[in-house]
């Protein structure tokens, strides 16, 4: 059975260094004819930059942020796959802004009874991909670790890409294990 990826690309760039390992991992997932659907998420109109923290979320029987714009459906999306890839360059050590406001609203995934110390998500059990790179070789490791410890936190199985001198816009074409390395994560999450 073919497996299900979202990938929810972090950068305002169609051509830059995120864009190419995007599609390089594609590609690589595809040889194993995964379904994969692609979300931008610089180009998603939100009311609110993030999370409100309202919890009116936690007071729902359905998973879902209750702020009605573009993070709503791709938040559900995240709920139907398989793999979730999440991908941005390093940005002043972190990732993209971008990326970060559906990272905030991904709260709304989770329900918790601190009463009784549990908490439960539909997103235990799925993959959860990272994919970054940066200029030079400093700060990759801030960058994959908010994603490393949601997947411990969620339960779910954690792979990365973290991509070092990659260089401006688009020249991590000079880097073909880059590309490799990319395709080989694609095939194997797939």
């Amino acid at each position: 059975m073919s497996k299900k990826i979202l990938i929810i690309s972090g950068s305002p760039k169609k051509d830059g260094n995120t864009a190419l390992l995007i599609k390089w991992f594609i590609e690589g997932a595809r040889e194993k004819n995964a379904v994969v659907e692609i979300v931008n998420a610089a180009y998603l109109k939100y009311k609110h930059p993030g999370c409100i923290s309202c919890r009116q979320c936690q007071k729902n029987v359905e998973y879902g942020c209750v702020i009605d714009d573009d993070a709503g459906p791709v938040l559900i999306k995240m709920i139907s796959a398989d793999v979730i890839v999440m991908a941005s360059p390093l940005y002043f050590f972190g990732a993209s802004s971008q990326i970060k406001i559906l990272v905030d609203r991904m709260f709304s995934l989770y329900k918790w009874d601190n009463a009784a110390g549990t908490m439960q998500t539909p997103l235990k059990g799925k993959t959860l991909v990272f994919l970054g790179s940066a200029f030079e070789d400093i700060g990759l490791d801030a960058l994959e670790k908010p994603f490393a410890l949601t997947a411990e936190y969620t339960g779910m199985p954690f792979e990365s890409l973290l991509v070092a001198h990659a260089g401006t816009s688009g020249e991590i074409v000079k880097l073909p294990e880059a590309q490799d390395r990319a395709k080989t994560l694609g095939r194997k999450v797939a």
